[in-house]
């Protein structure tokens, strides 16, 4: 696989995380192209990874095996819809809520196979996790180039249907962000009890950090995150009488529906590019 010929459509943050992630694991420079239309953004990711780059879609996709649209949802229509794409190639899409129903009416007749994806910003650090699905039309061979391409930033995973899609979005997707919203309300509470900034800050992230890394041990082991919270939890300790309080104000519920709404925004995002002819 280090050798299949891969085309970037759009060099921002994502392809440039999977790019570096590729070089590091072996993949030739030299067997990478990208598209992107700044110039500035170009010379960038020439001098930083050695890849070819060029300034339209049509000049990087020559031979091309997996071609990834590194584009906003909302572009993907005026992208896909002007492509000459070739024979055989697996096209990643990475964008948001646009089925593989619309992408393949978007990409007309075009003989390719069709991986659909949802990623995340650790990407950019190489500790991603991206869902993955395809549909029984396509084969083995192109589902491990898909999962050799978005295995460069993380972790990949395969979905059974694309509806879990959504799911991915509410639980992965955008959850970084829930972990920040829960790292800057600790760091907030931590000034309140009498702590720096700077020390409530270190504090919260490094906590987190640590506790992922117990998690990951445990999902290693097959010890439940929930055991892991029993475990650190002394009976009427100061673990506990804060997990009785965030318990009793609702925190499962308060999740609950903002998954249910990043899930639901997800579909109504789709549904609206949908529209697009």
């Amino acid at each position: 696989m280090m050798s299949a010929q891969i085309a970037f459509i759009g060099g921002g943050n994502m392809a440039a995380s999977l790019i570096g992630g590729l070089i590091q694991a072996g993949h030739d420079p030299k067997r990478i192209a990208v598209a992107e239309p700044n110039a500035a953004r170009r010379d960038w990711l020439r001098a930083q990874f050695g890849v070819d780059v060029a300034d339209h879609a049509s000049a990087v996709l020559d031979h091309a095996q997996v071609v990834v649209p590194a584009v906003k949802p909302q572009q993907m229509h005026d992208v896909l819809s002007g492509l000459t794409l070739p024979s055989g190639c697996v096209l990643v899409s990475i964008a948001a809520g646009i089925e593989l129903a619309t992408l393949r009416r978007w990409l007309g007749d075009a003989d390719i196979y069709l991986v659909r994806t949802m990623p995340n910003t650790p990407a950019l650090l190489g500790a991603g996790i991206a869902g993955l699905y395809a549909d029984d039309t396509v084969p083995a061979a192109a589902r491990d180039l898909a999962s050799y391409v978005l295995g460069a930033a993380g972790t990949c995973v395969w979905l059974d249907n694309e509806a879990q899609i959504e799911a991915v979005t509410a639980v992965s997707g955008s959850g970084p962000a829930y972990f920040f919203l829960v790292t800057e309300a600790m760091r907030e509470v931590g000034e309140k009890l009498g702590l720096r900034a700077d020390i409530a800050s270190t504090l919260a992230v490094q906590t987190f950090i640590g506790a992922a890394k117990m998690a990951e041990d445990g999902l290693a082991k097959q010890i439940d995150v929930a055991q892991l919270r029993a475990n650190v939890t002394s009976k009427g300790g100061t673990t506990e009488a804060a997990l009785r309080h965030l318990e009793s104000a609702g925190l499962r519920a308060i999740f609950n529906d903002a998954m249910h709404a990043a899930a639901t925004r997800s579909r109504e995002l789709g549904a609206s590019l949908a529209k697009e002819t």
